[in-house]
């Protein structure tokens, strides 16, 4: 896959996760786990940020996303003005994220998820901004538990859907991800393994770019087709953690093994 492949689908099972309800569930464990905190509560995880920074990007994202879906947009918007309704206490940013969920079902209700959309990613559809909406509310979900002590639970059908939205649209994320660029290579090969299925993404470096190879849905085939350059394997929920960057790869959760200065290069260069 290069930036000019537009036409890139996901590969491990996105059937079986409705991205639109998805949201939905996700805000509400996030606003749930909000009940008590302390909103000055610093987020390891989102370095310089508290608790409201965190709700109050996660509402934003979902408004801003929303936004787009309603306009159907079918180029890259010149701006980024939308009115957040942002809440007068800090104490009310868990009702408005509650709400910001509102906003994005209601978007959801009133566009096809077929339609033709301009998307930042590989999917120029509607459905790109659900699927991504998903993915950031669970993640920063995520950091919310965090930040409170508490185990990061992701059941396993959104971990692989995740890693999958991911690894499909990182070559893409140069305009905000600059260090992307850097992910070059002679062909070298990544494989993530998750342990808990038969899901196995096999990443290409090269010289041109990046991305999953074509065939890499194909998990025993990827897995018994050759050795790659190196290796991860855990179960989805941890990779999904790691290609996000809320666990390290020295982690216990993790088993790895090959080119340890390939691994290096895409985990100092892969985050967005």
């Amino acid at each position: 896959m290069n930036s000019s492949d537009r036409t890139a689908r996901p590969v491990h099972g996105p059937a079986a996760v409705d991205h639109r309800a998805a949201v939905a569930a996700e805000t509400a464990r996030f606003v749930a786990a909000l009940e008590d905190a302390d909103l000055t509560t610093a987020v390891p995880s989102c370095p310089g940020w508290t608790l409201t920074d965190l709700v109050k990007h996660t509402g934003s994202v979902q408004r801003w996303f929303s936004a787009l879906l309603r306009a159907r947009v079918q180029e890259a918007p010149r701006t980024r003005d939308v009115d957040l309704l942002l809440p007068e206490r800090q104490a009310d940013y868990p009702d408005w994220l509650s709400d910001s969920a509102t906003v994005a079902a209601q978007a959801f209700a009133a566009t096809d998820p077929e339609l033709p959309m301009w998307a930042w990613g590989a999917d120029q559809h509607a459905r790109f901004w659900a699927r991504r909406m998903l993915f950031e509310t669970l993640v920063h979900r995520i950091d919310a538990d965090l930040a409170l002590g508490r185990r990061a639970i992701v059941e396993r059908p959104l971990a692989v859907d995740g890693i999958d939205e991911f690894l499909v649209n990182l070559p893409f994320a140069t305009p905000f991800a600059p260090d992307v660029v850097k992910l070059r290579g002679p062909g070298s090969t990544i494989r993530f393994d998750a342990t808990d299925g038969a899901e196995s993404w096999l990443v290409r470096l090269r010289p041109d770019g990046f991305g999953l190879d074509a065939d890499t849905g194909a998990a025993e085939a990827t897995r018994t087709a050759g050795t790659a350059d190196a290796t991860v394997q855990a179960s989805a929920a941890d990779l999904l953690l790691l290609v996000y960057g809320r666990l390290r790869l020295d982690a216990a959760a993790f088993s790895h093994d090959g080119d340890e200065d390939l691994l290096a290069l895409w985990f100092a260069n892969s985050a967005f």
